[in-house]
């Protein structure tokens, strides 16, 4: 995730740490890695995120940088306004429905991050046989966001045993299946808001039982209520398609 502050302070908990992104910079989170967020104050806060895909970012590293690996941001904050800037250009080209400049200038942003603060993503150490059945959990998890299996269904359905699951799970990924369900329910949550959807139809197209289960993990995770950050989008998106 790449988070663009332009007003405010954004607090979030990030590996254990609490940290702080203020106007001009930016919040930087690796491929799942569990974190939260809020407003430092009352007055809240104002940003806008992408989140590109790993893949896209190892592409871009190995033709623009001499990252290997799998690569990453190193520090979670970067004071950086033109960043800033390049991430609320790549928002507002996208809304504009421009994919080619919303795609030029998402490569130059991260072009941008990984040569200021990028790294390589130190890998965790995870046996072939653990690191595959980790791999399809996920990923069943993940085309299963409303009617998720439960740990022993999801360990019986790979051939393995629940404890086994769980701890290949949490080598490989560094949580448990459940926190990562969670976290990619909020994931998908934002992009449906990104869209236009009312908020009490993303929560169960998303898996919640309900809006306040969403409205709880969405503002732990977000740091800002689903409605909040959906209101806060419209005005943009009505702009682009009225301009």
């Amino acid at each position: 995730m790449i988070a663009a502050v332009t007003s405010g302070v954004d607090v979030f908990r990030h590996r254990g740490t609490e940290e702080r992104a203020g106007a001009g910079s930016l919040a930087l989170v690796n491929p799942d890695t569990p974190h939260t967020g809020r407003a430092l104050g009352p007055e809240g806060w104002r940003y806008g995120a992408v989140y590109p895909a790993p893949a896209l970012v190892a592409e871009i590293a190995r033709e623009t940088t001499t990252l290997r690996g799998a690569p990453g941001f190193t520090a979670p904050v970067l004071a950086d306004p033109y960043a800033t800037r390049l991430v609320h250009r790549v928002l507002r080209a996208a809304e504009e429905g421009d994919a080619l400049t919303a795609d030029t200038l998402l490569r130059l942003t991260v072009t941008r991050l990984l040569r200021r603060n990028g790294g390589q993503l130190r890998a965790r150490t995870v046996r072939g046989a653990g690191a595959r059945v980790a791999a399809e959990a996920r990923d069943i998890l993940a085309g299963r966001l409303d009617d998720p299996p439960s740990l022993g269904e999801l360990a019986t359905g790979l051939g393995t045993s629940p404890y086994a699951l769980l701890r290949a799970f949490r080598a490989a990924y560094g949580m448990p299946p459940h926190t990562w369900l969670t976290d990619a329910r909020v994931r998908a949550a934002r992009r449906l808001l990104d869209a236009g959807l009312a908020t009490a139809d993303v929560a169960h197209a998303v898996g919640f039982t309900d809006q306040p289960h969403l409205n709880r993990h969405f503002t732990r995770i977000v740091g800002v209520p689903p409605g909040a950050y959906r209101r806060e989008r419209l005005p943009r998106r009505r702009g682009a398609r009225e301009g």
